[in-house]
């Protein structure tokens, strides 16, 4: 089925005529299958003021890829290339990632490059390296995603449209606050504030049982670094091995309270919607039969992804889109997936993209998401890998699908496979 085929069935509609057999093909093992050898995450941690307010994004990265050597054991050199996603670095952030993987025990020969497909650049520059594998160019890299939304965050991340773009109208929606155009969608589509606070409520439990349990643990690195204590000026070094972001004692009814962010009456607040936070992730890749050649541990694998795009204006609904596009080009359905993490950018959003795709409400993010522990913007891709495949293993579940929605008006999906 080629491209245009398969747009003609998609729309946002889940695909009515999977493939026979599309969850059992997805499970066999071949050997140029793209594997997962090595996932992990640094904790999430409040922007401004959390755990990782003074440290610079390149040395969160550093300490992610240094975890990527020591979990999977794998020979340095092997690794050729390294694909970064970040959005808000000046510069795009490339000279410092190639120096946060030399410092990080890379050699040389190992080169490096960022993207940024704002929200979902994580997940792009992951399959970006799976893609290269499968085409031959590579046959070993890592696809990664960091932030530092303590340091780098605000106004200048935009840069001034010109007369010639301020004058296009669809042009000009590109950079209408993301806030303003969640609150618009909600209020079209009907999106209620209670059932807002009831799905974000939800994500803070889920979160809060979930680290209670240690369930984060495995997937994360904890990481040294200097803290500037805000009340005595001391800085200190401190370990970070816990999203700190997660709160306690959050229900419906005490995000009911808070006071709407971007309209009198309206309802996005801060309570549901996702926490500007710092963090990073990285995911080793290559084939199944160099990873088998290797001794490398495989705890999961790459099947395909989707990228699409909607109005800017209705950004949030990109999953709407994108989800079904990726479980077509798997050939598989709606229930065929174990597990969704889908990004909660904000509670209306996701919210609406799991209904009108119905999707029960317990398949998706079961650990709770970025309202509970936060989207540090290029890094959250990444992690979601990482929490998926983890979390699929944990529960002896094998297929899921990380998607996000995307700044400007995109939506991007993938689907994983457990092992």
């Amino acid at each position: 089925m080629g491209a245009l085929d398969r747009i003609s069935q998609l729309g946002g509609q889940l695909s009515g005529n999977p493939t026979a057999g599309g969850r059992d093909r997805i499970l066999e093992k071949r050997p140029d299958d793209i594997v997962v050898t090595a996932a992990t995450r640094t904790a999430f941690t409040k922007g401004g003021k959390g755990g990782f307010k003074d440290t610079a994004a390149a040395d969160l990265m550093a300490g992610v890829l240094k975890s990527v050597i020591e979990r999977s054991k794998i020979n340095p050199a092997l690794v050729e290339d390294i694909c970064v996603g970040t959005v808000l670095a000046p510069g795009g952030g490339a000279t410092e990632m190639r120096g946060a993987s030399l410092v990080a025990g890379f050699p040389e020969t190992t080169a490096v490059r960022t993207l940024n497909r704002q929200c979902s650049s994580g997940l792009q520059a992951c399959v970006d390296v799976a893609n290269q594998i499968r085409a031959g160019m590579i046959d070993v890299g890592i696809g990664a995603g960091v932030e530092s939304m303590s340091t780098q965050y605000g106004p200048s991340a935009v840069t001034e449209f010109s007369e010639l773009l301020e004058s296009h109208p669809e042009a000009a929606n590109c950079k209408v606050p993301m806030g303003v155009l969640s609150e618009d969608m909600a209020k079209d589509l009907k999106i209620s504030r209670a059932d807002q606070d009831a799905f974000a409520a939800a994500s803070y439990q889920k979160a809060v049982k979930a680290q209670k349990a240690g369930l984060f643990d495995q997937e994360i690195t904890p990481l040294k670094v200097k803290f500037e204590d805000p009340k005595s000026g001391e800085t200190k070094d401190i370990t970070v091995a816990r999203d700190d972001g997660v709160r306690d004692g959050i229900t419906a009814e005490s995000l009911a309270k808070i006071r709407p962010a971007f309209a009198a009456d309206g309802s996005i607040h801060a309570g549901n919607a996702s926490q500007i936070s710092d963090g990073a992730a990285a995911v080793l890749l290559m084939r199944r039969d160099t990873a088998e050649k290797l001794g490398q541990t495989i705890i999961g694998k790459y099947v395909c992804a989707s990228i699409v795009g909607v109005k800017p204006l209705l950004m949030g609904q990109g999953p709407w889109k994108a989800i079904p596009k990726a479980l077509d080009l798997a050939g598989i359905s709606r229930d065929d997936v174990d597990i969704y993490e889908i990004n909660e950018a904000f509670a209306s959003q996701c919210l609406w993209s799991a209904n009108e795709l119905g999707i029960p409400h317990d398949k998706i993010n079961p650990k709770g998401g970025a309202i509970a522990f936060g989207h540090p913007l290029g890094c959250t891709g990444a992690r979601q890998v990482s929490t998926l495949l983890y979390e699929l293993k944990r529960t002896g579940k094998k297929v899921g699908n990380t998607s996000m929605c995307v700044g400007t008006g995109m939506g991007m999906s993938a689907v994983w496979v457990a092992e």
